[in-house]
C-alpha cells in the first residue's frame, strides 16, 4: 500500500516559510541593507567584506575595476615588507628628502625643509598614517614601481596595479598601460584590495613562514592602527563597546569624485575585512560630511552590527588568516 503523507494546507505554507526564514534571514537582511545604502548614494559603490573566522562574506560589485587613489599605498607597503624580509631593504635604510622631491596633496613632508635625512620606516609611516604623497614617492623609488606590480601579479591580483609616482610626470622611456589615464595613480577591485589587506594584517608573506615575520610586520600594523583619517570606516565603529586604539587598521584614498577605505576590524566575533570604494561621486567637497565617506561609514556600521552586535575587541595577538591549515 502506498505510504500516506500529510498534505500541508496552502494557507499554512507562509507560516512554515516564516518558521524556516531565520536560517537565512540575517545574511539576506544585511545584503538588503547594504544595497539600500548604496542605492541612496549619489555615485557608484563597490564593496567586499569578509569575516576571516566565520568566512561570512558580503559584496557589491566586488570585481569592478576602480581607481585606488591612495589605497594603492598598501601595495607599496606589502612590497616593502617582502623586500625587508628578503634582506634587500631594511627599516633603518637612510633616505634623503631632496629639494624638489616634495609634491602637493596629503602629508607633511611638503612643509619640511630639504635636504632632510629620513629612515625607510619614517617614510613608510608618513605614507600610511597621513597618506603623505611625497613619502609615497620616496618609498616607490626605494622599492621600485615595477617590483610592486610584479608582486601584485605574483599574488594573483591581476587588476591591482601601480602606474606612477604621485604628481610627477611619467619617467622618460616608461611605457604606460593604455588604461593609465582612466585610473590615474593605480587601479584595483574591492575584492583584491581586501585580499591584500588580509595579507598585511595577518602577516601572510612569502612561503615558508619565518620566525622573524612577526617582527617585520609589527611596525606596518602599527602604522595602520594609528591611521589619521577616520571619517569613513572608523567613523561609527570607534565609539562601539570594546573598541580600543588597536581595534581598527585602515588605509584611505581620496580624489574629488572618489572616496575609498580598506580596513581590518577586530570584533567580538573575529577579524573582519572591509574594502569599500565610492566613485563617480557627485559630492566633490572635502569636509567631514562628504557623502562618499558617510556612505562607507554606513556600510561599515551595517556590517559590524550584523556580524558582531556586541561590538569590537582589542587586536588579536595572532590573527588568523582564515586559510586552510
Amino acid at each position: 500500500m502506498a505510504t500516506q503523507y500529510a498534505r500541508i494546507p496552502p494557507m499554512r505554507l507562509p507560516i512554515l516559510a516564516l518558521l524556516l526564514a531565520p536560517l537565512t534571514l540575517p545574511a539576506q537582511t544585511l545584503q538588503a541593507k547594504l544595497q539600500s545604502i548604496a542605492a541612496a548614494h549619489h555615485g557608484d559603490v563597490a564593496l567586499y567584506a569578509e569575516n576571516l573566522s566565520t568566512h561570512e562574506a558580503v559584496a557589491l560589485a566586488p570585481d569592478t575595476v576602480v581607481q585606488t587613489a591612495s589605497t594603492i599605498k598598501l601595495a607599496i607597503l606589502y612590497e616593502a615588507l617582502e623586500q625587508i624580509r628578503a634582506g634587500r631593504l631594511h627599516y633603518d635604510d637612510k633616505i634623503t628628502l631632496a629639494p624638489g622631491d616634495a609634491v602637493s596633496g596629503s602629508g607633511m613632508l611638503l612643509f619640511f625643509d630639504a635636504p632632510l635625512n629620513l629612515t625607510f620606516k619614517d617614510v613608510l609611516s608618513m605614507m600610511i598614517i597621513v597618506s603623505d604623497n611625497t613619502a609615497a614617492n620616496l618609498a616607490m623609488d626605494h622599492v621600485g614601481i615595477a617590483n610592486v606590480d610584479a608582486r601584485m601579479a605574483k599574488l594573483g591580483l591581476k587588476d591591482t596595479y601601480l602606474y606612477k609616482k604621485v604628481s610627477k610626470p611619467v619617467d622618460p622611456g616608461a611605457v604606460m598601460p593604455d588604461d593609465q589615464k582612466r585610473y590615474g595613480l593605480g587601479k584595483t577591485t574591492a575584492r583584491q584590495m581586501a585580499q591584500l589587506m588580509t595579507k598585511i594584517v595577518t602577516c601572510d608573506l612569502a612561503d615558508p613562514a619565518l620566525p622573524t615575520d612577526a617582527a617585520i610586520c609589527a611596525p606596518a600594523l602599527k602604522m595602520l592602527h594609528v591611521q589619521f583619517y577616520r571619517a569613513a570606516i572608523p567613523r561609527y565603529l570607534d565609539p562601539l563597546p570594546g573598541a580600543t586604539g588597536d581595534s581598527i587598521a585602515n588605509k584611505t584614498g581620496s580624489l574629488d569624485a572618489v572616496r575609498n577605505d580598506v580596513a581590518a576590524v577586530s570584533t567580538k566575533n573575529g577579524l573582519v575585512i572591509i574594502s569599500a570604494f565610492t566613485f563617480n561621486n557627485q559630492d566633490h567637497t572635502w569636509g567631514h560630511d562628504q557623502e562618499g565617506e558617510a556612505t562607507i561609514a554606513k556600510l561599515a556600521q551595517a556590517i559590524i552590527s550584523a556580524w558582531s552586535p556586541n561590538g569590537l575587541a582589542p587586536w588579536p595577538k595572532s590573527p588568523d588568516s582564515g586559510k586552510p591549515k
